[in-house]
Parts: structure tokens; C-alpha cells; sequence
């Protein structure tokens, strides 16, 4: 077989017949018939009804100048994508046709090699278990109903200590054994016939001595699979088929991080007998280890429109607007004695323009801890980084207009715990 939320906006939900509005003009630009759903009302009444669904719910909204972080909900979804979420709620469909449909269109707009193919899962971590899940089970129906029991498949993968980083449970899940390695020599110790994969965390590229490049050659020398886990590595957008074009096999994404899809989506592509396998030990074939990490049809609509709109986007520009906004905060706050700024970009994962504030305890008596946490408790509630060394923001998750209320509160509370 080859496998080919709703952001609640103040006025979005705020009608019903804005909604049908809205959708009757969605039908018509992607070439579709004209269905309202019916029926129309012409006003939300009940929850929802004043238009702000978390103040009613006692839920504290947040200026996020931290970055895309899941406990955070991830990004903001593009208006394009609540809509086609939208159209895509009014029909029933087969959701593997849907996801083999789904998945040749995305390996079309990222113009993947020939041999590989993509699924949208629920998350990136969710594409890390069911990749593994398929390279362990192949399309043996007793196998697939048998895990996390690996009597009979292999059950060992390779992973740098350095990538042990919290993010493999997903791994665990599937019954295997991580097989800790730090150099060249290791790995090669580490090969026997019970290695099943190897695994790489990309954020953590710079920690380990193997580097991304040269994981996926040592794997291949030696008939392994490789795995690379690259959720959070958009921008650049060049990531999006980077590491298909360096071989690895299978490579998982977040959906809802700076691609702006929904945020209970990923996407995971990867080799074309993989991604098959993959599918069918996930959702919605019962009796899976991947049954729950449902994806609806809603989002793996979202995910597709979600990557067209990211492709065609004009990344230089928005670039600039990023290091707009994080010079406009920091040419405010600096006007407080005793405050200083610094810029950086990450290497790898959210590879955007960051601001490290930091300042002279002479002069400000505050830690950094006792600042983050008064501004995330705080009216208007802003999320920043904090470290022992000072405060960190980037600026690629904020609404215009934002940058101007964290500088803002950022000057009252320096000059409120003035030494």
C-alpha cells in the first residue's frame, strides 16, 4: 500500500451567520459547490455567545513572546486554514483515502524524491511513534496488533545520549530499548540484529558528536533506518525536505509551530513502504498502539492548506518584521539605567531572531525567575524565557501590536524594583 482548533477568534465564532457567510465565500474560491449548513442562526447563544470563549471559561489569555510551545498551544492558526477546517467539517470521508489523498499532495508542494511520500499524525511526537511502530511491524497484521510485545521484531534503537532530552518516550512506547551511544565507535558496537533504528533529536544536532549529516550515512552503511525528529525546525523552510534529500527514512514535524497548521496535527514523511506501515499502526485502525493519537479530517485538511500557505509565504520579509519588533522592545527598555539587550538566532529549532534582556542587579533588584513570573501574572499575562543570566523573547508568535505592550510593561516593572 503507498500512502499518497479552531482558533476562537473574538468575531470568528461570534455569529453563526458569519460562519455561513464565511464559508459560502470559502466554497467559491476553491471551486467548490455553494452549501450553507443549515441551519443558520443568527447568533451564537450559550457558551460562546459573548465572543471571548476563555474569559468565560475563567482562562487567562496570553501575549506569547516565548515562541511556539506546546503548553502555550502551540501557534496561532492562518484564517485560510480555520476555513478550509471548516468546509472539510460538512462531509464524512474514508480517512485513509483521506490521509493517502492528503499525503501525495504534500509530497507534491515540497517536491519530495520520487521514493517518499507523507501522512499527517497527530503531532510530530505522534509521528515518531507510529514511524517506529511501522519500521518494527512492517505490514505484518499479528505484529501490529502485538505491540508493545516485540516477541519477534527487533527491539533496539541507537540514540546519542545527548538526545536523550525528553522527547522519546514515544520511542519507549513501542516496547524497544534505547541503546545509548557518544561516538562513531559506539554506534558501530551498537549495531547487532536486534537494531531496529537510529535515532536522531535534531534540536540537539550541536550536542552530540555525531552530527546530522553523518547519523543518517553511519545508519545507512548498515542496512539501518534512520529517524530524524525535526519538530520544532522550521524556519528555515528549506527543512521541510532538507533531510528527505539527505536520506533519512523518516522525519517527523510539528504542525502547529511555525508552519501555523493546527496544533493537534504533524506531519511525517519519510520513505514510501515506511510512511505505509506507519499508517497502519496509527488511527484509525483499531487495535493499534496508535489508535489513540487520532488526526480528524478537519486537520489533515488544515495541515495541507497550512504548508501551501507557508511555502508561498515571503520569509525575508517576515524575517524583518520579526527583528522589528525585538529592536522596537529593546530601544524602549534600554532607556531604563542599568538595562541591556542582546540579539542571537538559534542554529537549529526555532531558528528565529531571539532578545536577551539582562541587567545590573546594582540597579534593579529583581531575578530573572521573579520577573518571567511577574509578567505571566500580570494584566495584560506575557510568557518570556527566563535563565539565570536574564530574560529571553523572540517575536515570531506575537500580534502586531504586542511588542509595544511588552516593552511597555517591561519598562514599569524595571522601574518598579529600581535599587
Amino acid at each position: 500500500m503507498t500512502i499518497k482548533n479552531f482558533r476562537n477568534r473574538r468575531h470568528f465564532l461570534g455569529s453563526a451567520g458569519v460562519l455561513a457567510g464565511m464559508m459560502l465565500n470559502a466554497r467559491r474560491v476553491f471551486g467548490l459547490p455553494a452549501v450553507i449548513p443549515a441551519p443558520a442562526q443568527e447568533r451564537l447563544t450559550g457558551f460562546g455567545a459573548t465572543g471571548n470563549v476563555y474569559e468565560e471559561l475563567g482562562v487567562t489569555t496570553v501575549i506569547n513572546g516565548q515562541g511556539t510551545m506546546t503548553y502555550l498551544g502551540g501557534s496561532l492558526p492562518r484564517p485560510e486554514v480555520e476555513t478550509v477546517m471548516a468546509l472539510a467539517a460538512q462531509h464524512f470521508v474514508s480517512i485513509v483515502e483521506l490521509e493517502q489523498a492528503a499525503g501525495g499532495r504534500i509530497a507534491d508542494l515540497l517536491k519530495l524524491p520520487p521514493d517518499y511520500d507523507a501522512v499527517v499524525t497527530c503531532g510530530a511526537a505522534a509521528g515518531m511513534q507510529s514511524g517506529l511502530a511501522g519500521i518494527l511491524t512492517g505490514n505484518n497484521p499479528k505484529f501490529i496488533e502485538q505491540l508493545p510485545d516485540l516477541t519477534g521484531m527487533k527491539s533496539e534503537v541507537i540514540i546519542q545520549k545527548s538526545h536523550r532530552n525528553g522527547f522519546d518516550h514515544q520511542l519507549r512506547a513501542t516496547g524497544v530499548k534505547l541503546i545509548e551511544v557518544e561516538s562513531r565507535e559506539d554506534v558501530k558496537r551498537a549495531i547487532n540484529s536486534k537494531t531496529a533504528m537510529m535515532h536522531f533529536s535534531n534540536f540537539a544536532n550541536a550536542a552530540g558528536q555525531i552530527k546530522v549529516d553523518e547519523w543518517v550515512k553511519l545508519a545507512h552503511e548498515n542496512q539501518i533506518p534512520a529517524f530524524n525528529d525535526a519538530a520544532a525546525d522550521t524556519p528555515p523552510v528549506s527543512h521541510l525536505w532538507d533531510y528527505a534529500n539527505m536520506g533519512y527514512d523518516l522525519i517527523a514535524f510539528s504542525g502547529g509551530k511555525a508552519i501555523r497548521g493546527p496544533q493537534c496535527a504533524g506531519l511525517l514523511i519519510g520513505k514510501k513502504e515506511f510512511i505505509a506501515n506507519a499508517l497502519l499502526n496509527n488511527s484509525p485502525h483499531e487495535d493499534t498502539l496508535g489508535r489513540g493519537m487520532k488526526v480528524g479530517k478537519e486537520e489533515i485538511v488544515g495541515m495541507v492548506k497550512a504548508l501551501e500557505c507557508y511555502l508561498n509565504e515571503d520569509h525575508a520579509a517576515q524575517e524583518k518584521e520579526w527583528w522589528r519588533r525585538l529592536d522596537a522592545v529593546s530601544a524602549e527598555i534600554t532607556r531604563v539605567p542599568g538595562v541591556a539587550t542582546s540579539f542571537n538566532v538559534p542554529d537549529v529549532a526555532n531558528h528565529v531572531p531571539h532578545l536577551r534582556i539582562f541587567w545590573d542587579p546594582r540597579k534593579i533588584s529583581l531575578s530573572p525567575r521573579d520577573a518571567a513570573s511577574a509578567l505571566r501574572n500580570g494584566r495584560p499575562s506575557i510568557a518570556l524565557g527566563s535563565s539565570e543570566g536574564g530574560l529571553g523573547m523572540n517575536s515570531f508568535m506575537l500580534k502586531p501590536g504586542e511588542e509595544k505592550i511588552i516593552a511597555a510593561q517591561l519598562v514599569q516593572l524595571f522601574k518598579s524594583h529600581t535599587a
